[in-house]
């Protein structure tokens, strides 16, 4: 299981959408402000190699674009929630953008797998521990980095975004079954090459 790097963002309330979905700028304004660090931090984990940083900015505001253009659409009473909603579009973009081959995911949250590794840590001092954290970030961002880009997904959008499957099913247009065999798979493929590190 891998880490989230931060909690998901608290729905923005029903007076404010409504407004936004009006065409009020101000509410639309403190839509964004909610969502925009989260979405980010979605595509930079999607499709983040060194040096295209610039593209999941570029990703980030195609997202908004396409949340203003659609926002008077969507239903608040439906079966998503509104980040859910925005995180759909945003995977949607990035995957499209891994699909053109611009883009391969390389970085991830590390506590859950330093938790999990954490007998392979030398006891004693701290700086021994921050060479041994950081050794494991970067064979996780690696792991992760090496999944094809649709079980990337799957990981990020359930182990750090917290999505359900179904939630998962709908952003990425395929099966719940789909969403469970390829998490399944992920996250075995990291753990046997976190394993295979750990013992090399």
């Amino acid at each position: 299981m891998v880490a989230r790097a931060a909690s998901a963002p608290r729905e923005l309330d029903d007076l404010t959408l409504h407004r936004a979905q009006r065409g009020d700028h101000a509410a639309f304004r403190l839509l964004v402000e909610r969502y925009e660090r989260p979405v980010w931090e979605l595509v930079w984990r999607l499709i983040a190699p060194a040096g295209l940083a610039a593209r999941a900015e570029d990703l980030t505001q195609e997202t908004f674009l396409r949340v203003y253009r659609a926002l008077h659409g969507f239903d608040p009473a439906g079966p998503a929630r509104l980040s859910t909603w925005i995180f759909t579009i945003a995977s949607r973009l990035a995957l499209n953008e891994l699909r053109a081959g611009k883009a391969a995911a390389r970085a991830i949250d590390i506590d859950a797998a330093l938790d999990e590794l954490i007998a392979s840590v030398p006891a004693g001092g701290t700086p021994a521990r921050e060479v041994a954290r950081r050794q494991l970030g970067e064979a996780l961002a690696a792991a992760v980095g090496a999944l094809p880009a649709p079980a990337r997904a799957v990981l990020v959008l359930s182990d750090v975004y917290e999505l359900s499957h179904d939630e998962i099913a709908h952003a990425l247009e395929i099966e719940v079954g789909t969403v469970k065999s390829r998490l399944s798979r992920a996250r075995a493929a990291v753990r046997a090459q976190l394993d295979r590190g750990v013992q090399s």
